[in-house]
């Protein structure tokens, strides 16, 4: 039992972090969809902050095969550190299908996609914040804000696409803003992943 909680503050400290660097990058999108004015350097930038949290992903596995007695099940610290972990992966491979595609524009589905990930990414990060501070309540409450934003995510995507097929006559345009907006939906997916594992966290130690 000794040093259980330093062990157990290290662990939130890192959820946090990670959560911060997400932010980060759910930023960094927005502005690339906001502005558009250098989409290369904003997808580099996002790489730099998406490999910074391959990092400090890497460092709650290593403190988890190194800890004894963890603050929440062994499994829910490392399913949570991967889907947070998954959220910055899925915004920076949003950023680059503009790259890969040689998009040379935005459009405002775009954007307001790129805006719902950032609230959704900023959900998640509260949510973890009161993690360790039997904060039970508002977890959940954050996590059903979550929830709501990654369903008007997935009807601004689907009405996106659904456009697209209507007007869009060019197949190859069609295909690569029909993935743009699904991968874009998907990021969001993951935020609510990370909620779903909070609130399954919160069950279980009810």
């Amino acid at each position: 039992m000794f040093g259980l909680i330093p062990k157990e503050k290290q662990f939130f400290k890192l959820y946090k972090e990670m959560t911060l660097n997400i932010i980060e990058g759910a930023v960094l999108l927005k502005d690339m969809m906001d502005t558009f004015a250098d989409p290369l350097e904003s997808q580099r930038r996002i790489k730099d902050v998406e490999h910074k949290g391959d990092a400090i992903t890497h460092s709650i596995i290593q403190k988890l095969n190194k800890t004894f007695i963890t603050p929440m099940d062994r499994e829910d610290i490392y399913a949570l550190a991967a889907k947070l972990d998954d959220i910055m992966d899925l915004i920076d491979a949003s950023a680059q299908r503009f790259i890969m595609y040689n998009v040379d524009h935005t459009t405002q589905e775009a954007k307001s996609l790129a805006f719902l990930i950032l609230q959704c990414c900023q959900g998640v990060d509260k949510a973890v914040g009161k993690l360790g501070n039997k904060a039970t309540d508002q977890i959940l409450e954050y996590c059903v804000e979550i929830n709501a934003i990654e369903n008007e995510a997935d009807r601004v995507a689907r009405e996106a696409i659904g456009a697209l097929f209507d007007q869009e006559k060019n197949p190859i345009e069609l295909l690569k803003w029909k993935e743009i907006y699904e991968t874009l939906e998907t990021a969001t997916d993951k935020c609510e992943d990370a909620a779903n594992i909070l609130e399954s966290v919160i069950v279980k130690n009810a």
